[in-house]
């Protein structure tokens, strides 16, 4: 495989720039505190970083409205430190993706202050989506609650797929689609390795804004059944995907799209990874699967199927910055409903359950050909803050919801790396934009480092593993086991995954490289444990 085809099998780590490591105590983390703490991120073994938003921004969505797509937010740092970064991360032998945010942009951008200073008809208004009327265009709903419709005061109606902060372009409009053609070449030119594009399937709507009455659901549910929503999944997306993949190709390294699309089923997904437009996109029904053999394998067997189809390579994921991290959410009981958040009150996850079960399901990921993504913290085996209190939540979906969602903050809080420093070693003060819980210490990276079966240490031992086994450009062949289990083969290894409460056996004259948690005394594996072994 050329080196420019490096995604196709590389594990990426996202990092939530506010939350990973603050080099100057303010509280906020920031682009000097990543590059001193991407040693880290060598030794760990990951391929790539993937940074979300770092641009200048009111912050009303934590940096998704953007303000301005060339610069850095002064929170964050400045454009030298970004380049250093850049330059750091280079020279570890790590690529850098930063994400890019195109479905629309802050109310603070100086397109949407002069569209509002210029009235209805003016140009400025077509690079957005206005509308006149006494009433709403349509029914449309915003993802985080509330009518998708904001009025101003000259009377005129604009879209906001989001928050009311977060003003939706045109893309039929040229300017715009020139815009982000320009904004491409500006990082690309200084050296970032790809984009991962927000709300990817969201830019193009229906031309007659046609009207849809049900939940604009972006973050998981929508049902793989009948024509996509008026908002999701246009037909003219593909068209401006094909135009930047043209503008990265232009470029050597192998520079890369990365999707944020909410697509099922995963046949519309894989349209988005074509060989002429995006080079990933990330597999939602993969986190958001059950703890449950068989749905797990049909999922797998389909992604793969889907993917093997267009040529591009299936890209595995467990957490992120806008889902329940999966050491929580693997902690709870089967069959429960799936939250966008866990507060005080709420049904609470059996912690340990949870990692043990997250520890099994990483190894199963990492198993997988194909790419995967890790989220910061992930290797600590951190869960959700789930104690935070509501009078600090940030995320605008508390708010709109009238405070039934509890949101997004609590995979967010800043990560611990030292047990017995201020703020648990993210920065030089006790300072936190989100306050970090009393067990944070015991996730510590400091705790874990050189420890025989940290979590830490798995990951590790799991990522070098990976790579001197060549997983990523393997094939799976499933074997057959236990009812309750999942076994397959990838190249030379054997993986089994104990979904059931007995203990499964594991093939005859196995030898095991890596383990979850540790065999019965009898060599089996125990229950919610993945095994890599060799023959």
């Amino acid at each position: 495989m050329p080196t420019d085809a490096w995604w196709r099998d590389a594990v990426i780590y996202q990092i939530y720039p506010r939350s990973f490591a603050d080099a100057d105590g303010d509280g906020m983390g920031d682009l000097p505190g990543i590059t001193d703490r991407l040693p880290h991120l060598r030794r760990l073994g990951v391929d790539a970083v993937w940074l979300s938003p770092f641009y200048p921004s009111p912050q009303h969505d934590a940096g998704y409205d953007v303000a301005d797509y060339r610069g850095v937010d002064p929170r964050f740092g400045s454009l030298g430190d970004a380049d250093k970064l850049i330059a750091t991360a280079h020279e570890l032998g790590l690529r850098i993706i930063v994400d890019l945010v195109p479905n629309h942009t802050s109310s603070e951008h100086e397109w949407f202050r002069a569209a509002l200073a210029a009235g209805p008809g003016s140009p400025e208004r077509e690079r957005y989506i206005f509308r006149d009327g006494e009433e709403p265009p349509n029914s449309w709903q915003s993802v985080f609650g509330g009518p998708a419709w904001h009025r101003t005061p000259d009377g005129q109606w604009y879209l906001h797929m989001f928050d009311v902060s977060q003003p939706d372009l045109n893309w039929d409009h040229p300017e715009v689609r020139a815009e982000f053609l320009d904004i491409l070449r500006f990082w690309l030119d200084r050296g970032v390795d790809g984009f991962r594009v927000d709300v990817a399937h969201g830019l193009i709507k229906d031309a007659e804004l046609s009207e849809w009455t049900a939940p604009s659901v972006i973050l998981g549910g929508l049902e793989p059944v009948g024509p996509p929503p008026p908002m999701w999944d246009q037909e003219g997306v593909h068209e401006i995907y094909r135009q930047w993949r043209a503008v990265l190709d232009e470029y050597p390294g192998g520079r890369i799209l990365v999707a944020e699309a909410w697509v099922q089923p995963e046949e519309r997904l894989a349209r988005y990874v074509r060989p002429d437009e995006m080079h990933q996109a990330f597999n939602f029904p993969y986190l958001e699967a059950p703890w449950s053999p068989a749905e797990l394998r049909e999922i797998i067997d389909s992604s793969l199927a889907a993917n093997d189809a267009v040529g591009a390579t299936t890209t595995w994921v467990l957490s992120n910055h806008d889902v329940v991290r999966h050491a929580s959410r693997l902690g709870f009981p089967p069959g429960s409903k799936r939250v966008p958040g866990i507060g005080i009150g709420d049904p609470q996850p059996d912690t340990g359950l949870g990692l043990r079960r997250a520890r099994a399901a990483t190894l199963l990921m990492l198993a997988l050909p194909g790419s995967a993504y890790l989220y910061q913290g992930e290797e600590l085996g951190l869960p959700e803050h789930t104690q935070l209190p509501d009078e600090v939540r940030e995320d605008p979906a508390w708010e709109r919801s009238g405070h039934t969602e509890r949101g997004r903050d609590g995979c967010r809080v800043p990560i611990p790396w030292e047990a017995d420093a201020p703020s648990y070693g993210f920065g030089p003060a006790d300072a936190s934009w989100l306050p970090q819980p009393p067990i944070w210490a015991e996730y510590a990276l400091d705790r874990q480092v050189d420890v025989p079966g940290s979590t830490y240490e798995l990951y590790r031992s799991a990522l070098a593993t990976r790579r001197e086994h060549e997983l990523g450009t393997g094939e799976l062949a499933w074997l057959a086991t236990d009812p309750g289990a999942l076994a397959f083969r990838n190249g030379d290894l054997t993986v089994v995954t104990n979904f059931g409460a007995e203990p499964v056996a594991l093939p005859g004259g196995s030898r095991v490289l890596l383990s979850s948690e540790p065999l019965d005394a009898d060599g089996r594996v125990p229950s919610d444990v993945t095994v890599w072994a060799v023959f």
